[in-house]
């Protein structure tokens, strides 16, 4: 599969937009189409360094690995407490179901584009390059806090069984300081386990899904004598309105809620992001997706229902709720194997940030947008060790030296942003139309075996109506074949539908396929981000009056509503043989919007940090990825020159002949059969 350079804002091919603008502005343009190149796919999507081997077992326990950890045991009790009450029941069902529509979107993409990098390698495909960095510069710092963090809190968790004595012999035989932003003492036990989880992943794949399935059995084993030892403790009157009720918080206190229970589930995309070591990721990523996402919701849920029939919900301790709920009903030795059971689950947590972490590290060094040291794979293990190696010792020091409850909030922003991006490429892709390669071969699914348009190329074999095979060499062939395909009624990719252009075609008719949809899309995101901060913002800290406040919905809402009519008339891609979201444009729509609205609900602390790193990360890219991307040197390569036969808007056909050359000294020149019009020209085909 290949994927071409994207078009200019200006809406027209790179090609022509360069002789179309003025002088003065091409190192602009030049500048825009660097920032903007989509990543270039090779045919052979199974072709890896690395070695493919997990199965859909494997990849379905690294996804309930990543998912159902210290959650389980910390979080449920938390917001039971603080936040909702018994009803943190639905909250994990709206977070379920918010994070099913992410999720949905990934496995499109695992399947689809089975190459490491999870939701990086798919902005990179459909977005852009500078978008790519970006999504993948926030992935990287979100798995090392969040190893650090599952670090700490296995540490403090073990520490607390033996009555803290860790801690005192660290601050008296050890050392301490009193710093902000750091840690009391220095956590050498998290920093230990970090050290020696990274030894051992950096062994290989099916080292590290065995020591995933010993822990995700463990824990899956604890999960099930939870439910049914503490379904047999039960008592349905901790529900009723004398220990205040099933919803004591309200609707509010529910979604509240929700938001907080989502992050519960951000582990899932462990499964995409080791695509490129499934035997068979078309099918492998879709059901291992949607099984472990199943199991763990049905772990939260079950498990929630168990805590808050057991002891009173306003009694709960937020810190190990589940243990001490049998420790206060007189059952310790249960207490102690949920205990065992919670170190487990976190130890897969662990291993998934790992396990991702030196993977995204790769991808992003592979395309030479990050240092080339990290993209060497050992040649025995087929791993990236020096991925792996070094980021598990920056984990390991965060954990050892930093206070990371200052730092945790910060994980939910990069994984929501990556969330978002993730949609909106699922759209954009799914309406942009087959790119031609330089072999003269278009495909937007791996599956060799899928369906692709006929490409022009000098020599074609195409199947004419009685069923048989012709070889095409001449002009008058060619014509043919354009008059068929001009008289058909289905269109392509990121057209507008034949039923509407009488309607739409004069306002529509003369844009790039694929251009229309792109611009709703980013008109869907600044209505959704514009919509969410007039409701969470708009009536207290703006202080709108209610004619604003009202004015200012409607139109958001329109515009997100005429945002996703207008990609809904444009022609998809035809059903690919692997797994496609159901509902597009509206089942990714609606994660943006969701992911929007999660993201307004952070603190302004967060999001200043989120812009230091942003611009850190800005410094990376300028400073090195953008005069290594291998798509740059890939534009500078001269190609042979070529013809292709294109229809114009109008039907009249086109003959244009166009050598790829190095930036700057891109020249077109077009022998036209019909005498086309300006404004047929304008809409003629990229190629």
């Amino acid at each position: 599969m290949t994927v071409s350079t994207p078009s200019c804002p200006t809406g027209l091919p790179n090609s022509v937009a360069m002789a179309t603008f003025p002088r003065g502005c091409s190192p602009a343009v030049r500048l825009c189409q660097k920032l903007n190149r989509l990543k270039t796919l090779d045919d052979d999507m199974m072709a890896t360094s690395l070695k493919r081997c997990l199965s859909t077992l494997d990849l379905t326990l690294l996804g309930v690995g990543g998912m159902v950890g210290s959650g389980l045991y910390v979080l449920t009790g938390t917001v039971a407490k603080d936040m909702v009450g018994p009803a943190v029941i639905i909250s994990f069902i709206f977070a379920g179901f918010a994070s099913l529509l992410a999720a949905f979107c990934y496995a499109e993409f695992g399947a689809r584009i089975p190459k490491t990098g999870s939701a990086y390698m798919f902005t990179y495909v459909s977005v852009g390059e500078i978008w790519a960095f970006l999504i993948g510069w926030n992935v990287i710092l979100e798995n090392m806090i969040g190893g650090a963090a599952v670090a700490r809190a296995w540490s403090g968790y073990l520490d607390s069984i033996f009555n803290h004595s860790i801690q005192n012999f660290t601050e008296t035989h050890i050392m301490q300081w009193n710093v902000p932003f750091l840690a009391h003492y220095p956590d050498l036990l998290a920093a230990g386990i970090l050290i020696v989880a990274s030894f051992f992943i950096s062994f290989g794949v099916k080292v590290s899904s065995y020591l995933n399935h010993i822990f995700s059995v463990i824990s899956m084993a604890v999960i099930i004598f939870i439910l049914v030892f503490g379904f047999m403790l039960a008592e349905p009157a901790n529900w009723s309105a004398k220990e205040g009720g099933f919803a004591p918080f309200g609707l509010s206190g529910i979604l509240a809620g929700s938001a907080t229970c989502f992050y519960a589930f951000v582990g899932f995309d462990v499964i995409a992001s080791s695509s490129e070591e499934a035997k068979n990721p078309q099918k492998a990523v879709p059901i291992a997706t949607a099984i472990s996402l199943g199991l763990a919701a049905a772990a939260y849920i079950l498990v929630s229902t168990v805590l808050t029939l057991m002891v009173p919900w306003h009694s709960l301790d937020p810190n190990s709720a589940l243990a001490d709920a049998f420790f206060r009903r007189g059952y310790s030795w249960a207490g102690i194997i949920v205990a065992i059971g919670s170190i487990c689950a976190m130890n897969t947590v662990l291993l998934c940030n790992l396990f991702s972490l030196p993977r995204i590290v790769y991808a992003m060094a592979d395309d030479g947008l990050f240092f080339s040291f990290f993209a060497q794979v050992n040649p025995v293990t087929k791993v990236p060790v020096n991925a792996i190696l070094v980021f598990g010792i920056l984990m390991s020091t965060m954990a050892l030296i930093f206070d990371l409850e200052a730092l945790v909030q910060f994980l939910s922003i990069g994984t929501l942003l990556a969330y978002t991006f993730v949609a909106a490429s699922v759209i954009v892709l799914r309406f942009q139309p087959d790119r031609i390669s330089s072999k003269g071969t278009a495909s937007t699914s791996p599956n060799p075996n899928s369906e692709t348009s006929p490409a022009p190329t000098e020599s074609q074999t195409i199947r004419e109506d009685s069923g048989e095979l012709k070889q095409y060499e001449s002009f008058s062939d060619k014509l043919q074949l354009v008059e068929r395909q001009v008289s058909s009624e289905k269109r392509g990719p990121g057209q507008l539908k034949a039923y509407w252009e009488p309607y739409l075609g004069k306002l529509l008719g003369d844009c790039e396929p694929g251009e229309v949809v792109a611009f709703c899309v980013l008109t869907l995101i600044v209505s959704s981000v514009s919509l969410c901060i007039v409701l969470e913002f708009g009536t207290n800290q703006l202080q709108l009056p209610i004619w604003s406040f009202s004015m200012l919905l409607v139109i958001f809402i329109l515009a997100y509503v005429l945002s996703l009519t207008l990609i809904w008339l444009h022609e998809p891609q035809s059903k690919s043989k692997t797994f496609q979201v159901p509902l597009v444009p509206l089942t990714p729509a609606a994660s943006i919007l969701i992911n929007v609205f999660l993201m307004m609900k952070l603190s302004y602390l967060t999001w200043i940090r989120f812009t230091v790193w942003i611009v850190v990360g800005l410094f990376v890219y300028f400073g090195y990825g953008i005069w290594h991307s291998k798509e740059g040197k890939r534009e500078l390569q001269p190609e042979d020159m070529a013809a292709r036969y294109v229809v114009l808007p109008s039907g009249s056909l086109v003959e244009t002949v166009q050598p790829v050359q190095p930036e700057g000294q891109m020249d077109t020149s077009a022998h036209d059969f019909s005498s086309p019009t300006a404004e047929e020209n304008a809409g003629r085909d990229d190629v």
